[in-house]
């Protein structure tokens, strides 16, 4: 598995990592034999947040990391409503809890927050220092928001900004990918597979897709995370509800999409015009 730096952390992260969004709802013992099949394919960042099922996935995450928490990047998310300075560290607390961990390789707001962004920041440099995160970032920010957080953290603070961002959603390539390639802050795609709107194989944007795959005895799936990576700064987290599709995601990582086969799948999933990041 490609492994990248993860913005200025000094850190190496797996490019292609596991998505636990809407885990809840999956049949538990299969979810959590995706998620060791994914980290035996290399896929070891690991993200999640105390909001899936009401902190019932981070239990899952846990169980799935039994004797292998030293594998994983394990990234997890705090609710905006618990983000001020003091209740960043008690819900990071409650998280480490759930995880069964003494630490995170990563903390993220998990969208803009109603409590002011330095209490949030101040949080999550408390939690630094006392060892129980190596990093922290964020998700679902614009760049307006993102130059804010900026202001306040200082240069080479903010790790990541998990986003949406997928063949048909490409809207972060205006603003937020050029400001993170910029500042060295790493991109985290979520839902990089649409979150059910997969392009139709009768689509133009499917058949672009099964062009592209073909050439490389890929899946369709397969070639839609390599068109996002082709980008050095971003990193990949889909979801796998089963231990089969977890290996079709890690397989991924092998397509070396050919500046063409870019060209061709940019044409078929065209960057629209200007407007605010989308969020899931």
């Amino acid at each position: 598995m490609e492994q990248r730096p993860f913005g200025r952390t000094g850190l190496v992260v797996a490019a292609i990592g596991q998505g636990t969004w809407r885990m809840e709802g999956d049949d538990r013992a299969r979810a959590v034999r995706a998620l060791r099949a994914g980290l035996d394919a290399g896929m070891t960042h690991v993200d999640t947040a105390e909001m899936y099922g009401s902190g019932e996935v981070e239990e899952v995450v846990r169980e799935a990391l039994g004797g292998r928490r030293d594998e994983a990047f394990l990234v997890t998310k705090v609710w905006p409503e618990h983000a001020t300075r003091e209740g960043v560290v008690k819900a990071c607390e409650r998280s480490l809890s759930r995880l069964g961990t003494d630490r995170l390789d990563c903390y993220l707001l998990h969208w803009p927050s109603r409590h002011p962004l330095e209490e949030t920041i101040a949080g999550f440099e408390d939690l630094v220092r006392a060892g129980k995160i190596r990093s922290w970032g964020l998700s679902n920010f614009d760049r307006a928001r993102l130059e804010k957080a900026l202001a306040i953290a200082g240069e080479g603070r903010i790790a990541c900004n998990q986003v949406l961002y997928h063949v048909g959603e490409r809207a972060i390539e205006h603003a937020v990918l050029p400001w993170c390639a910029e500042h060295g802050v790493s991109v985290v795609a979520y839902s990089p597979f649409g979150s059910g709107v997969f392009p139709s194989p009768r689509s133009a944007g499917g058949k672009a897709l099964e062009i592209v795959a073909a050439a490389h005895g890929a899946t369709p799936h397969q070639a839609a995370l390599a068109f996002l990576l082709r980008h050095p700064g971003v990193f990949v987290i889909p979801k796998a509800s089963d231990p089969a599709h977890a290996a079709e995601n890690a397989g991924a990582a092998e397509l070396d999409l050919e500046p063409e086969e870019i060209e061709r799948l940019e044409a078929a999933f065209p960057l629209r015009p200007r407007r605010d990041l989308p969020m899931m």
